[in-house]
C-alpha cells in the first residue's frame, strides 16, 4: 500500500476559517491550489485541519481563573432523621405511573405523598439533606404547587444552588426577596432602604412579611412612594393589604378610590367593602337598601327588588363595574355589585329584625332570587361571615343538596371555607350521606387533611355503597386518591375487610369487584405509608 503523498507547502496566509470553508463546499466542488488534486485531496484537507487544530490549542493561552462562589449561607435546622432521609429519597425517585386501561394496581402514588411529607418536615423544622436538593429542585420545577414548601425545606442552600444553573431560576423568583435576606423589623434604616432602593420583588416581599408582624409600618412605608409609583406596581402593592387588613387602613384605601388606574380603583373598593365599618360600606349599605325591601301587601312577607336605573359617578368610583360582561344585563349586573359590597349585618335591620336563616328562606318577587343570593354568597365569602354562610348553605340534606341560596357547587365551597374546620366536615359528611360523592368533590377540596373521623367515614361508606352497586371504581377515581391523601392514616385498620375481591352479582360490571379490591388496598397501603411517614419525621 503506498503512503499518501505529502501535500504540497501551505502558504501560511490560509487561515482557519478558509479550511473550514473548502471543507464545508467539498474538495470536488472547489480544490485549492494548496491541496494535491483528485482522490487526495479529502485525506490532505483532513491532515491539515488536524495540524492546524494543534497548532490553535497550542497557542491558546490559559484564562485567569474564576472567582471561587461563596459557601452557601448555614442552615441551623437540624438533619433529618436517617429513616425519614431514605424515605424522602424514595418519594423523589419515584416516577407517575403510565399504565393505561384505568387500572393503577395496588402501589400508593409516592409523588402525591410528597407535599404532604415536606408539610410534615416543615412542620418539624428540618432541613434538607444536601444530596437530595437537587432531586427536590427538579420535582419543584415541574410541579408549583410544590415550591412553597420544597423552598421551605430546602432552605438557604437551594438558593445557592439557583444561581448556579438556569434551571432552577424558578427558586430565585418564588424565594421572599429574590432569595435575598429580608432585615429584620428592627433595622428601620435597612427597611427604608430596600423600599427606596430595591428591586421589586424585594419590595413586593418586604411590604408582604410587614403586613404579617407590623401592619401599620407596612402601610406607612408605602405612603412614602404611593405617588411615584407605576400603576401595575400600585395594583401589587395595594393587594398585599389583604394581609393584615384592618379599620386603620381606611383612610389610605379611601385615598386610592380616586386612583388613575381603574384596577387599583376596584381593588381598594373591594378592600373597603371587607371593613363593614367603613364609609364606603355604609354608602353601599345606603344604595343596596334602596333596592331592596319587603313587601307586605302580598299575603306572605316577599322580597321585592328595583335594580338601580343607572350607574352614577359616585358608585363607579366606589367600585361598581359600569358595563357588565357579555349576555349579562346592566341593572342585574349593577344590583349584584351593591348587594355584594354591602355590610351583611345592615340585612338583618332593612328587611324587618330577621335573622340570616329567617331572610334566605323569604320568597322573592319578580325572579330576583337568584341573582339576589348569588351576591349574598359573595358578601358572606369576601366578609368572612360564618352567620350568613351557614344561612345560605342551609342542612345538608336539603332536597337542592345546595341549600336555599348557593347556586353552584364552587359557591358552596367558597362559603364552606368560611367555617371552623369540624364544622366544615360535619356539613360535607352530611352532604355525602345524603346525595353521594357525584357532586361532592369539589366540597371535599376544602376539609381540612385529615379529615374528621365522621367525614372520613361518610367518604369509604359511600365508596362502598358504589362497590355494591356493580359499577367500576374509575367513576370515583378522584374522590379515591383524595382518600388516599386526606383519610387519617390511623383509620387504616377499618378498611381490611374492603380488600377481599367480593362475589360479583348478575348485574354487576364484568371484573368490577376486582378492581374495586385493588383501588381498597391501594387506599390502605397509602395510609399505612403515611402513618409510617409521620413516624418516621417524629409526630405523634
Amino acid at each position: 500500500m503506498s503512503a499518501t503523498p505529502a501535500p504540497p507547502d501551505t502558504p501560511s496566509s490560509v487561515s482557519w476559517e478558509e479550511l473550514v470553508t473548502v471543507a464545508l463546499l467539498g474538495t470536488d466542488r472547489r480544490t485549492p491550489p494548496w491541496l494535491p488534486p483528485g482522490r487526495e485531496a479529502p485525506t490532505a484537507l483532513l491532515d491539515l485541519a488536524a495540524v492546524e487544530t494543534v497548532r490553535r490549542r497550542a497557542g491558546l493561552r490559559p484564562a485567569p481563573a474564576g472567582a471561587r462562589p461563596e459557601p452557601a449561607a448555614a442552615d441551623p435546622r437540624p438533619s433529618l432523621p436517617p429513616a425519614a432521609a431514605r424515605r424522602l429519597a424514595m418519594l423523589l425517585s419515584d416516577r407517575p405511573g403510565t399504565a393505561g386501561g384505568g387500572r393503577r394496581g395496588t402501589a400508593p402514588d409516592l409523588m402525591e405523598l410528597l407535599p404532604q411529607w415536606l408539610s410534615l418536615a416543615n412542620e418539624r423544622g428540618f432541613t434538607a439533606p444536601p444530596e437530595t436538593l437537587p432531586a427536590l429542585l427538579d420535582a419543584a420545577r415541574g410541579r408549583t404547587d410544590l415550591r412553597p414548601a420544597a423552598l421551605t425545606f430546602a432552605g438557604p442552600r437551594a438558593l445557592w444552588l439557583a444561581r448556579l444553573n438556569p434551571d432552577w431560576r424558578f427558586a430565585l423568583r418564588s424565594a421572599p426577596g429574590g432569595g435575598s435576606e429580608l432585615p429584620p423589623p428592627t433595622e428601620t434604616d435597612r427597611i427604608r432602604r430596600l423600599w427606596q432602593e430595591g428591586l421589586f420583588a424585594e419590595r413586593v416581599a418586604l411590604l408582604t412579611a410587614l403586613r404579617v408582624r407590623q401592619p401599620a409600618v407596612a402601610r406607612e412605608l408605602l405612603t412614602t412612594t404611593w405617588a411615584t409609583e407605576r400603576a401595575e406596581d400600585r395594583l401589587m402593592f395595594l393587594d398585599s393589604l389583604r394581609t393584615g387588613l384592618e379599620p386603620a387602613d381606611e383612610p389610605f384605601l379611601e385615598q386610592a378610590l380616586s386612583d388613575r388606574s381603574r384596577n387599583v380603583r376596584a381593588t381598594a373598593a373591594e378592600l373597603l367593602s371587607a371593613l363593614p365599618d367603613s364609609a364606603l360600606a355604609g354608602r353601599m349599605a345606603a344604595r343596596a337598601g334602596a333596592c331592596v325591601a319587603i313587601d307586605r301587601t302580598q299575603g306572605e312577607p316577599t322580597i321585592v327588588v328595583e335594580a338601580p336605573h343607572e350607574c352614577d359617578p359616585g358608585m363607579e368610583r366606589d367600585g361598581v363595574a359600569p358595563k357588565p360582561p357579555a349576555g349579562r344585563g346592566e341593572r342585574s349586573w349593577w344590583l349584584g355589585q351593591l348587594v355584594e359590597a354591602a355590610p351583611l349585618g345592615s340585612w338583618v335591620a332593612r328587611l324587618g329584625g330577621r335573622t340570616p336563616e329567617e331572610i334566605v328562606v323569604l320568597p322573592v318577587a319578580d325572579d330576583w332570587r337568584d341573582e339576589l343570593h348569588a351576591a349574598w354568597c359573595r358578601a358572606a365569602v369576601r366578609q368572612r361571615n360564618p352567620g350568613w354562610s351557614r344561612a345560605l348553605l342551609g342542612p345538608p340534606s336539603a332536597a337542592e343538596a345546595g341549600g336555599p341560596g348557593a347556586v353552584s357547587l364552587a359557591e358552596r365551597a367558597k362559603l364552606l371555607s368560611t367555617l371552623a374546620a369540624a364544622e366544615r366536615a360535619e356539613w360535607v359528611a352530611g352532604f355525602i350521606a345524603t346525595h353521594g360523592l357525584s357532586e361532592a368533590f369539589q366540597l371535599l377540596g376544602v376539609c381540612a387533611v385529615p379529615w374528621a373521623a365522621p367525614l372520613g367515614r361518610a367518604v369509604v361508606d359511600a365508596l362502598d355503597i358504589a362497590r355494591d352497586a356493580g359499577s367500576y371504581p374509575w367513576s370515583f377515581s378522584g374522590v379515591m386518591g383524595l382518600a388516599e391523601r386526606c383519610l387519617d392514616p390511623a383509620e387504616a385498620s377499618r378498611f381490611d375487610a374492603l380488600t377481599a375481591t367480593p362475589d360479583e352479582t348478575e348485574d354487576a360490571s364484568p371484573g368490577a369487584g376486582g378492581y374495586w379490591a385493588e383501588a381498597f388496598q391501594r387506599l390502605t397501603t397509602t395510609l399505612r405509608l403515611r402513618a409510617a411517614m409521620r413516624e418516621e419525621l417524629g409526630m405523634p
